[in-house]
C-alpha cells in the first residue's frame, strides 16, 4: 500500500504492474519458473482462510485486544512497516515495525523508540485499542524445536543458527492479522464475516508461505497436475525432497513462523526438507540504497553488461557463507580472469587455431595417448567434485570447481601445444585438437547452470547443442564426430575496461559513494 501510494496507484493496479516488471526481470536474467505465482490469488486465500480455521479448531488462534500505534494525522493505524523508528535492541534508528534489518530481531511496532509513520513521516501517534487474532506459538514451540532438531542437520549453519536463536529466546504468540486493506481478508470459521475484525486482512508473513502451495494448485490448474501430492503426506509429498531457498532476514519465517503453522493444523502437509540461507550482499561494506545512489539494481545491471556476466559473479562471489560486499574492483578483476582469460580465452584460442590449420573442422587421426589419458581422469574426478557441490547446493565451492575445469584445458593446450606438434606430427596435433575441441562442448554443458546464454554460444562454436548435465562414466573427451564444422564465435566475454568501471562508480557509486 505505502508504494501503491508513492505511485499514485490503487494497490490492485501497482502489484499487477510490479508482478510483470519481477517476472520480465526473471526471463532477462534466464529464471524459469514452473509457475511464477502471487499470493493475491483465489487459491492463496482459499487455503489461508483453511490453516487460520484448522489452528482456531484447535485452540490455536485467540482474539485479543492489542495496543497498537495509531496515526491521527493519516487516520489510520499503522501496522508494521508502516511504522518506523529506533530498534530497542540495537539501537539502529531505521528499525521497521516488524523487523530490525540491522540486527535480525522480530519486532512490534510498540517495541520501536520514537517511531513516526512511514505513511507521511508524521509523528503525531498515539496508542490505541485494536482487535486481532493470535497465533498461540507457545503452545506449540515444543513441537517447533522437535521439528527443527529433526530437519536442521541437512541446513547449513546459518538457518540452523537463526532458527536456534528464536526457539531459545523463546517462542512468542504472534499477532497474525493487520487493519490494512490489501491482503487476504479475515473471516469466521464458517467462511462468513467475523464481527470486530471488519476490514481487517492477514499478516503477510502468515499468509505468504502458505503461497507455495497455493502456487503448485495454480500450477496444477494450468497443466492438469495434481498438487496435493507434492504437498499432502497422505497423498504422495512422501517422496518429494522440498528445498527452500532465502535471504537470512527470511528464516525465521520459515523455521518457526511457518512451520508453526504447518504443526499446528495438525494436517499432514509436507514440510521444507533442505533450507538455504544467505548471508547478506552488501555495497562496498554498506546497504544498497536507492535513494543515496548507492548500488545497481537488476534492471539497471542489464544495461551495463548481459545477464550472465551477473549471473557468475553472483554465484562465485556472493555472500553464501558470510557477507560480502561488492565492489567494481573486485567484479572487473573476477570478470576478465575468470571469464575472459580462462574460460573465453580457451574456447577462442582452439577454435580459431582449428578454423586455421584444420579447415574449420573436427580433424580425424591418431590415438589418444597418456596425456589425454591424465586429463580424462583429471576432468572426471573435477567433474565428480562440480556434481557434488551442486547437490551440495554449495555454489560458491560449484563455481570454483567449475572454473578449476577451465584451467585443466588451458593447462592441457599449453603443455599438448598443437601448434608446435603440427610442424612433425600432424596426427598428433589432429588428437590434441579432437580432444580441446570436445573439451569446448563439455564445458558449455558444466558452464549453462551458471551461465545459460554463453554456455550455448560457446556450444555453438563446435557445433554442439547438448547443454544437458555431463555422465561423468561416459568418454567426455571424444564426443564431436570428426568433419564436423567449428566456427569461432565473436568475442565471447568481453574484458571491462577501467573507463567503464570510472563510468560506472560515477552513476551508481563505489567505494566513497
Amino acid at each position: 500500500e505505502l508504494a501503491a501510494a508513492a505511485a499514485g496507484q490503487d494497490v490492485r493496479t501497482y502489484c499487477d504492474e510490479q508482478h510483470q516488471v519481477q517476472k520480465s526481470l526473471a526471463d532477462k536474467f534466464s529464471l524459469s519458473f514452473d509457475i511464477f505465482g502471487r499470493s493475491s490469488n483465489a487459491p492463496n486465500t482459499r487455503l489461508t482462510q483453511h490453516f487460520a480455521k484448522a489452528l482456531e479448531e484447535r485452540g490455536l488462534i485467540e482474539e485479543r485486544v492489542d495496543r497498537m500505534i495509531y496515526s491521527i494525522d493519516d487516520a489510520r493505524f499503522l501496522p508494521d512497516r508502516y511504522v518506523e523508528g529506533t530498534c530497542p535492541h540495537c539501537a539502529y534508528e531505521k528499525a521497521r515495525g516488524d523487523q530490525c534489518d540491522n540486527c535480525g530481531r522480530l519486532l512490534d511496532p510498540t517495541d520501536l523508540i520514537n517511531p513516526y509513520s512511514a505513511v507521511s513521516g508524521s509523528r503525531n501517534l498515539e496508542v490505541r485499542d485494536t482487535r486481532h487474532l493470535y497465533l498461540l506459538q507457545t503452545k506449540v514451540a515444543d513441537d517447533v524445536r522437535a521439528w527443527v532438531d529433526a530437519r536442521s542437520p541437512q541446513w547449513q549453519p546459518l538457518a540452523r543458527s537463526i532458527a536456534y536463536k528464536h526457539l531459545d529466546e523463546g517462542l512468542i504468540d504472534r499477532g497474525i492479522t493487520r487493519d490494512l486493506k490489501w491482503g487476504v481478508p479475515v473471516v469466521g470459521p464458517d467462511g462468513g464475516p467475523r464481527p470486530g475484525m471488519e476490514g481487517k486482512v492477514f499478516y503477510v508473513w502468515f499468509d505468504a508461505p502458505i503461497e507455495y502451495i497455493a502456487a503448485t494448485e495454480e500450477w496444477a490448474d494450468k497443466t492438469g497436475g495434481n498438487w496435493r501430492s507434492w504437498w499432502r503426506l497422505d497423498e504422495g509429498a512422501e517422496d518429494v525432497r522440498y528445498v527452500q531457498f532465502m535471504g537470512k532476514d527470511n528464516v525465521a519465517f520459515h523455521t518457526v513462523s511457518f512451520p508453526a503453522t504447518i504443526i499446528g493444523s495438525g494436517e499432514p502437509w509436507k514440510t521444507v526438507d533442505q533450507l538455504k540461507a544467505f548471508n547478506w550482499l552488501n555495497w562496498y561494506g554498506g546497504k544498497f540504497s536507492t535513494s543515496m545512489k548507492r548500488g545497481v539494481f537488476m534492471d539497471q545491471a542489464l544495461e551495463l553488461l548481459p545477464a550472465d556476466y551477473w549471473r557468475w559473479h553472483l554465484t562465485a562471489y556472493g555472500p553464501e557463507h558470510s557477507d560480502a560486499a561488492f565492489t567494481w574492483e573486485q567484479f572487473q578483476s573476477t570478470t576478465n580472469k575468470d571469464l575472459a582469460d580462462v574460460l573465453g580465452n580457451f574456447v577462442n584460442r582452439i577454435v580459431k587455431f582449428t578454423e586455421s590449420k584444420f579447415d574449420g573442422v573436427v580433424p580425424e587421426g591418431g590415438e589418444a595417448g597418456p596425456l589425454e589419458a591424465k586429463l580424462a581422469a583429471d576432468i572426471k574426478a573435477g567433474l565428480e567434485t562440480l556434481t557434488a557441490e551442486f547437490e551440495a547446493m554449495e555454489f560458491r565451492k560449484a563455481a570454483q570447481a567449475a572454473r578449476a575445469l577451465w584451467v585443466l584445458g588451458n593447462e592441457y593446450l599449453q603443455v599438448a601445444a598443437p601448434w608446435t606438434a603440427l610442424k612433425t606430427d600432424r596426427d598428433r596435433a589432429a588428437v590434441v585438437v579432437r580432444t580441446a575441441l570436445s573439451l569446448v562442448a563439455l564445458f558449455a554443458r558444466v558452464t549453462a547452470p551458471f551461465m545459460p546464454e554463453a554456455a550455448g554460444r560457446i556450444a555453438a562454436t563446435v557445433g554442439a547443442t547438448d547443454l544437458s548435465w555431463p555422465d561423468i562414466e561416459s568418454d567426455l573427451l571424444n564426443t564431436l564426430p570428426t568433419g564436423q564444422a567449428v566456427s569461432s564465435a565473436q568475442v565471447l566475454f568481453a574484458k571491462i575496461e577501467d573507463a567503464q568501471v570510472a563510468e560506472w562508480t560515477e552513476r551508481f557509486g563505489g567505494a566513497e559513494g
